[in-house]
């Protein structure tokens, strides 16, 4: 009817890299209809080509990413592909932003962590900035790995992120076995009051108050909101207090998180504070992932590890003490307990 030769038939011809090779993340590029998907069935076979098992309606992330496996190595791979928001953690699947879906579907890659897999439509239903830092986080997880990832999408933006060994493009059917390096951008450190904290705090674990007497610091990249940190004076133990340190979801995955607490902690170690005294950095936190982090960087000490909680008996008894001295009644309810565990660090430099 149309005078054209059928639809029906395809081919495309591939000289791509060997199983045998020495790679960990091939991609295949290029528009709709070029022959992606067919050719990510041939690599390693219909078998290793991602499906992505079905999400339980009613039970948040943190329990259906790997019921089977360790907590740490479940927070680990949220926390690997950039989806450190705690927060998102405790909703299910189903409430969760296309962004949010993105990383979680690649942490359970990571948490799975397949010899061979192919993932087809890769950053393909994402905001192209969390594209970008969701390619640079799953690759750099992915690496830690002793998989093979072949990797298929029509966007070109996210090649430079996700640094892949080598890149076949359907469009031109070349081969590119050259490794691409990701692109720079300049974090700037303001530092400043509370008014930013309100875009932050949704994306905060914990809901308390302001710190007292505290500084404020955020970064930001072309004026566009990133981290944030305050520190507060602790001179009765020589040293600062840092706390409130949030990365915006957009921007998690991109490795800022850690090289903003670094810099301001450096800052405090020099004296380069309204207060002029150069102390180390005190730092407490219940986030499994930050902890890891911390713990690996040589410029961070851990002081302590609280992994029970701790409860107010020792406070309550104290205010009933004061208040019976004092002729007057009270509850002992007592302050400072909590029922979650906390970590303590200190930035030495």
């Amino acid at each position: 009817m149309f005078n054209a030769e059928s639809g029906a038939n395809f081919s495309i011809d591939a000289d791509l890299p060997g199983e045998d090779e020495d790679w960990r993340i091939g991609v295949i590029v290029g528009p709709s209809g070029s022959g992606k998907t067919s050719l990510g069935r041939l690599v390693f076979g219909d078998a290793e080509v991602y499906t992505e098992p079905e999400w339980p309606g009613d039970a948040p992330i943190i329990d259906a990413i790997a019921p089977g496996k360790d907590f740490n190595d479940v927070t680990a791979s949220l926390a690997a592909v950039g989806l450190g928001d705690v927060p998102a953690w405790l909703r299910p699947y189903a409430v969760l932003s296309n962004g949010e879906k993105f990383r979680a579907t690649l942490a359970r890659v990571i948490a799975d962590a397949p010899g061979r897999v192919v993932i087809d439509e890769f950053t393909s239903v994402v905001d192209r900035q969390i594209a970008k830092f969701g390619a640079l986080a799953f690759q750099k997880a992915w690496r830690r790995t002793s998989g093979k990832a072949v990797l298929l999408t029509p966007h070109y933006d996210v090649l430079e992120w996700v640094e892949p060994d080598w890149t076949f493009d359907t469009a031109t059917r070349t081969l590119d076995r050259r490794r691409l390096q990701r692109p720079t951008f300049d974090l700037q450190v303001w530092e400043t009051d509370w008014r930013y904290w309100p875009a932050f705090e949704p994306h905060h674990y914990l809901k308390i108050g302001k710190m007292i007497a505290a500084t404020n610091y955020v970064g930001t990249v072309d004026g566009e909101l990133v981290v944030h940190l305050a520190v507060s004076p602790a001179f009765q133990n020589n040293a600062y207090r840092a706390s409130r340190l949030v990365v915006m979801p957009e921007w998690q995955g991109a490795g800022v998180g850690m090289r903003f607490l670094n810099h301001v902690c450096a800052m405090n170690l020099r004296g380069e504070t309204r207060f002029g005294r150069p102390h180390g950095t005190l730092f407490h936190t219940s986030h499994p992932g930050l902890c890891a982090a911390l713990r690996r960087d040589k410029r961070w000490i851990q002081k302590s590890a609280s992994l029970f909680g701790v409860n107010k008996g020792k406070s309550a008894s104290t205010l009933l003490k004061s208040a019976h001295r004092a002729g007057a009644t009270a509850v002992g309810v007592g302050y400072g307990g909590h029922m979650r565990a906390v970590q303590g660090f200190k930035y030495v430099g």
